[in-house]
């Protein structure tokens, strides 16, 4: 199985200017994905970078990566998706006969992964599935703690039940924005949202911070100095 790994990180950002480029710990927020990748890929997959900020390039080329092209600034608007992303870089490198089964897009803003969250997404791929990807249990729930508003402007739950505690409610998910690895095939179909086959991999909420806001960044310093990998 060859993997494209794709670390989408553009200039612009409205929740958190900067972010990608913030420094935790002691280097740019970033770097902590790009080297999480670089000691876990293997010789037949491949790294690349989707950015349109110098910056970033600066970075990438410290950490002796070479980032193959410049993000298109239509791809870089607040309305591009990264599924638009994710197909542009498929075929920047299909153009230039590479050809990959799987994509794994990794976010630069959840840091906080480990080798074994990687390899439990990989050993849960199969070629029947059209995405494995990471979540964290949601303490909020649908059938109990998840309203939406009705064409009256009164409350109801999202999903109707008589459940008396949250205990008792189904389990539910919700991505944490660490790992996506999709299946090329699936991918050249439609985008992520239109994916049927999905496979989870549960990574605690220590490791499951997805940074937006600054009141993220606060929880993500926090977890990432009592964070360890192993």
């Amino acid at each position: 199985m060859r993997i494209l790994y794709i670390i989408p990180a553009r200039a612009g950002s409205k929740g958190l200017p900067g972010k990608n480029t913030k420094i935790l710990g002691d280097k740019p927020l970033i770097s902590h994905t790009i080297e999480f990748v670089l000691k876990n890929i293997k010789e037949n997959d491949e790294l690349c970078i989707s950015t349109d900020d110098d910056i970033i390039f600066s970075i990438a080329k410290d950490l002796g990566v070479e980032i193959p092209f410049k993000r298109p600034a239509e791809l870089a608007t607040d309305t591009a998706t990264t599924y638009d992303v994710i197909i542009h870089a498929l075929k920047f490198y299909e153009e230039r006969g590479q050809f990959f089964d799987c994509v794994m897009l990794l976010q630069v803003t959840s840091p906080l992964r480990a080798k074994t969250d990687l390899d439990n997404v990989i050993l849960s791929y199969d070629n029947d599935t059209d995405m494995v990807v990471t979540v964290k249990e949601s303490k909020e729930n649908p059938y109990f703690t998840l309203f939406e508003e009705d064409k009256n402007g009164l409350l109801v739950k999202s999903k109707i039940s008589n459940f008396q505690r949250r205990q008792d409610c189904p389990n539910v998910f919700a991505f944490n924005g660490s790992m996506y690895l999709m299946n090329v095939l699936s991918l050249k179909k439609g985008s992520m949202n239109e994916f049927k086959r999905i496979k989870k991999v549960i990574m605690p909420n220590e490791r499951s911070v997805d940074v937006d806001t600054m009141a993220d960044w606060i929880l993500l310093e926090y977890y990432f100095s009592n964070f360890n990998t192993n």
